[in-house]
This record gives structure tokens, C-alpha cells and sequence, in this order.
């Protein structure tokens, strides 16, 4: 059976009954009293019963009658509750975001900007994809995530990126190490000591080559990490000496390292927001990517 009333007849409907008067439920609604009877009519029409027994001085619900209202203020609720739920995800202060992170953007940028959102935005889920640059742009394209924060996506990438700073590359040595003195330190030191070089899938291995390249050095790493934890560890051995950006230091903390400066030339990995060009954001990760902005405009 389907029957074809509108929330706005069940509302004249539930207030009637509320009120038991046409008078003041008429007034409530801020329609006329004619045609707050003829709403009802079509409703009872629509039924197929008769809803009130009234005369010039009582209205009260028939069986029929009292076995709607339940079913009115139920479908009532519903509607309200899921315009509120709606209403809260177009203000930002509800919904789910997926982000996709490079490994240090994740621990370096993530938590705290994550903390600071959920102070106003409880209702907010997060989840968060890590991986190399590669598998960030993937799940931006492929809408696996709303955003990612990672390098420059290339010219060609069907990508949007807003920046957000410039990681600097320092030198990662042991603190016992005579480089540890100096105030800063010539890429072309790794001509002539053991580099340890990332893996071709990192967003770190580009820059390291186009340094030793604007320098006119030929390098030929001694080892090739997977990870920066690795390389922290394979430094922390006396196993060579690696080139890192700043941000990617809080995934390899040992007391036995120490960094210094790059310079000549000096370089630095752009890191931002990464979005799917022609996908409008969720206003609640329109939100948080204006925070991680805010947050990473403020002097540090």
C-alpha cells in the first residue's frame, strides 16, 4: 500500500491531535482554520479513515486516529534527525576523513593538527593511509582517500596541490663524528664518505640525486634504505652517513645522532595538500585542510 502524504500534512495532522483543537493547532502552524480541515480531510482520504471524531466542541482521535500518531511522530523524528545529521556534516562539525600521508607528515603534522580539530569537531573520524609519495597520489586519484599531504605531484598528474612548507635536507651523522662540530656541511662530503641513499621509491631519493647533480658529483650509495628507521639505525652502526629532510628526522630519534645543515646547494622537499582535481572537498575536510594551512602559516 502506498500512500502519498507529505511531512507537511503529517505535521497538521500530529498537531491536531496534540492540541485536540483546530483552533490552536492552526495557529501553531500559522495557517487559517479552513485550511488546516481541508489538510486533514485529504489526509484522512488518503488513509482511508476517519482520523478525529469532532463536533463544535470536542476533537478526539478515532482508533484510527491513534494508531497513526506513533507512526507520524516516528516518521517525523526520522526526517528531523537525519536534517540534523545532514545539517552537521554541511557545517563541518561531522563526517569521516581518510588521509593519505608520507610516513613524516604523518607523525610530524598529523597528531597534533588532528588534536587540535577534534577540540571543536568531537564527531569527526579520522583514518589515515601511510606510504611512500607514490601510493599517496594513488589514493587521492582513486578517491581512496579525500587528501593527501605529501610532495609536488608532477605537471601531468591529474592533481591539485596547495603548499603548506619547504622540509630542508640536513645531514643525519653519529654524534661522535667530527661533521657534528661544523655549522654546516657541503653535500660533497658523500664523494667521499659512505652514503647511505634512500630507496628510488621514496620522495627523498629525487632530491639527494638532483643535489649531488647540481654539484656535479658522482655518488654511489653504499647502502639503500627502506625506511628512515633504517637508515637512522644503519648511521647509528658507523655504516656511512645519509641526507634527510627535517620532518623525516622524528622517525628515527637515537641519542647517538645529531644533524647539521646542508648547504651548497641547498635543498628542500615542498611538502603540501594533495587533492583530485574536479573533486569538491567535504566541508569537513575543507576545514581541516584550512587548519593544517593556518597551522603551518603561524611562525614556527
Amino acid at each position: 500500500m502506498r500512500v502519498d502524504i507529505t511531512l507537511q500534512q503529517l505535521e497538521a495532522f500530529v498537531e491536531v491531535a496534540k492540541t485536540t483543537n483546530f483552533r490552536a493547532a492552526a495557529q501553531a502552524l500559522h495557517v487559517s482554520q479552513p485550511a488546516l480541515s481541508r489538510t486533514v480531510r485529504i489526509v484522512e482520504d488518503l488513509v482511508g479513515a476517519r482520523l478525529f471524531d469532532r463536533d463544535t466542541r470536542h476533537v478526539e482521535l478515532t482508533p484510527a486516529g491513534r494508531e497513526l500518531l506513533p507512526i507520524a511522530l516516528r516518521i517525523l523524528e526520522n526526517f528531523n534527525s537525519s536534517f540534523s545529521e545532514l545539517s552537521q556534516f554541511l557545517e563541518g562539525r561531522s563526517g569521516h576523513l581518510t588521509i593519505a600521508a608520507l610516513p613524516s607528515t604523518g607523525v610530524a603534522l598529523l597528531p597534533g593538527a588532528i588534536a587540535e580539530f577534534r577540540e571543536q569537531h568531537p564527531q569527526v573520524e579520522f583514518s589515515l593511509i601511510e606510504g611512500p609519495a607514490d601510493a599517496v597520489r594513488a589514493a587521492v586519484d582513486e578517491g581512496r582517500a579525500d587528501f593527501g599531504l605529501s610532495v609536488r605531484p608532477g605537471p601531468h598528474e591529474p592533481l591539485l596541490y596547495r603548499h603548506l612548507r619547504d622540509d630542508p635536507f640536513v645531514l643525519l651523522c653519529r654524534r661522535d663524528d667530527p661533521l657534528a662540530a661544523r655549522a654546516s656541511v657541503s653535500w660533497s662530503v658523500f664523494a667521499t664518505r659512505p652514503f647511505i641513499a634512500s630507496s628510488f621509491q621514496s620522495s627523498i631519493r629525487p632530491i639527494t640525486d638532483a643535489a649531488f647533480l647540481q654539484r656535479g658529483l658522482q655518488v654511489q650509495p653504499a647502502l639503500e634504505y627502506p625506511s628512515v628507521a633504517v637508515a637512522g639505525a644503519l648511521v647509528a652502526a658507523g655504516l656511512g652517513l645519509t641526507a634527510l629532510p627535517r620532518l623525516a628526522l622524528q622517525l628515527s630519534q637515537n641519542d647517538e645522532l645529531t644533524t647539521v645543515p646542508l648547504q651548497r646547494p641547498v635543498m628542500s622537499r615542498p611538502i603540501g595538500l594533495v587533492t583530485r582535481a574536479g573533486r569538491s572537498p567535504s566541508p569537513v575536510g575543507r576545514a581541516f585542510m584550512d587548519l593544517l594551512h593556518r597551522r603551518e602559516s603561524s611562525p614556527r
